[in-house]
């Protein structure tokens, strides 16, 4: 593989090809439970580079593993042991190339960091709306490959809709340039929704064209506390009924996530007794004025007191306050479930009217099983987006609990189907869910993918291993048995 190197090296200059113990930072998962080897890690400048890089992998047969800012949670960046795949970093495609105020949109390169474009839109009046809790380092590329939701899909969508158009470099090493600002295009197969959420397995975004939106005049945003998850329920089509399109973020944590935060992060205050099941962090934003925004919230929360659907409730009486109540979520809670020992994570959908009986049977099976484990319950309610974490009993170990991983993703897996539910709402499927994507798919699903990959990526080299069990690469890709 001499010669593959050195024409690398010509393509993007050596101090861009990594090998050896200078691209050990890029093997990893940001967990570190998954580490694989590279021939080398290349970071290509631009598109062309991209291209380039492609098509001498494309000639020297060897797999592409495309990477952003490596914050992913299944193993989609991580090449696996064999140490013959090309790690592509698209960290260098930073740049924003056009905000274009009148069509509302911004054009920018997948390697460019969420945080970097949210502030690109304010600066220019305007709003991107996807938050998440690693913003300060995902990038846009990585964000479209898994489809990203975040705390905010409730009003705007996940990352398909918040994308009109991508240039993406397919397997053979073209450019296909569709950077339109168009929100109407009905010219055929959507190829941009096909690219979107395919984990870097049939092409590789290089910049995308997104959705702006204006800045809110006032954000009203509350902890609110329920006596039960069907009052929770209940209350989300309360505030959808009264808030509209307002509705920006709704955001459920069961006592057991809160119970977290206050043992093991003391410094993160709760404004509120954790003395009922269920609470949420709902927020409104109003495009009037700040004054209409507090009667609004005020009316539909007071209403809800009235009728017995909340229990109690705190309400954020400026940004900082606003700010802790968010850190609840996005900061203080992440780290107490690190400090309490880590857990088994599961991203799981299910439709909202079927969230309190999931939430029944599952606890029940895995107690029947599994005595002592805690399921500590939180996510996206307004979409059906739980992140459904299990701790280890409180008279048992953390290392006792992993160890029966595999049974515990059975169960959460089986309950997810059996109530019509997805085994990955945003997280992706990557390399750690590919092996039991058969089991909740149906055999024509599988076989209609097996076939896209074998249309977009017919030798196999894009990012093999991930989404679906592929063939061996360089070989083209096999469909599954009838």
């Amino acid at each position: 593989m001499r010669d593959f190197l050195n024409e690398l090296r010509d393509a993007l200059e050596p101090a861009h090809v990594l090998t050896d113990t200078d691209a050990t930072g890029y093997l990893t998962d940001q967990h570190r439970r998954l580490t694989g080897r590279a021939l080398a890690v290349v970071r290509p400048a631009d598109t062309m580079q991209v291209a380039r890089v492609v098509r001498l992998c494309r000639k020297y047969r060897a797999p592409i593993v495309p990477q952003g800012g490596n914050t992913g949670l299944m193993g989609a960046a991580t090449p696996d042991g064999s140490g013959s795949a090309v790690v592509l970093s698209l960290t260098r495609l930073n740049r924003i190339r056009a905000i274009d105020r009148d069509n509302d949109t911004l054009t920018v390169e997948a390697g460019a960091v969420l945080a970097a474009v949210q502030e690109a839109a304010r600066e220019a009046g305007r709003l991107f709306p996807l938050s998440l809790g690693s913003e300060g380092s995902c990038t846009i590329g990585g964000n479209l490959s898994t489809n990203a939701g975040g705390t905010q899909v409730l009003r705007y969508g996940n990352m398909r809709e918040l994308v009109l158009g991508l240039e993406v470099v397919t397997a053979e090493g073209e450019i296909w340039n569709g950077l339109r600002g168009l929100r109407k295009d009905n010219t055929g197969y959507a190829l941009r929704d096909l690219y979107v959420g395919s984990e870097g397995t049939l092409g590789i975004i290089t910049a995308a064209t997104l959705k702006l939106y204006p800045l809110p005049k006032a954000r009203h945003t509350a902890l609110l506390a329920f006596g039960c998850i069907r009052d929770a329920v209940a209350f989300l089509s309360v505030a959808r009924a009264g808030f509209g399109a307002g509705l920006t973020a709704f955001e459920l944590m069961s006592e057991t996530a809160l119970g977290l935060i206050a043992h093991h992060v003391p410094e993160q205050p709760i404004p509120l007794a954790l003395e009922a099941p269920w609470f949420a962090l709902v927020e409104l934003s109003d495009s009037e004025s700040e004054r209409h925004a507090r009667e609004r919230f005020e009316a539909v929360v007071g209403q809800a007191f009235e009728d017995g659907l909340v229990s109690d409730a705190a309400i954020a009486e400026s940004l900082p306050q606003s700010e802790a109540l968010w850190r609840l979520r996005d900061e203080a809670l992440g780290k107490a479930q690190k400090r309490d020992g880590g857990n088994i994570k599961h991203d799981v959908s299910v439709p909202i009217s079927r969230i309190p009986e999931f939430l029944a049977t599952t606890a029940a099976a895995l107690q029947s099983i599994f005595p002592g484990v805690r399921p500590v319950a939180f996510g996206h309610l307004g979409d059906g987006n739980l992140h459904y974490n299990i701790s280890h009993p409180l008279n048992g170990t953390p290392a006792a609990l992993f160890a029966e991983e595999s049974a515990i993703h059975e169960v959460v897996h089986d309950s997810v189907h059996a109530h019509g539910g997805s085994i990955s709402a945003e997280h992706g499927i990557g390399q750690t869910k590919r092996d039991v994507l058969p089991r909740y798919k149906s055999s024509v699903e599988l076989e209609l993918m097996h076939r896209l990959k074998t249309a977009f990526d017919p030798l196999g080299l894009l990012n093999p291993g991930k989404v679906l069990a592929c063939a061996a690469p360089g070989q083209p890709e096999e469909s599954p048995a009838p």
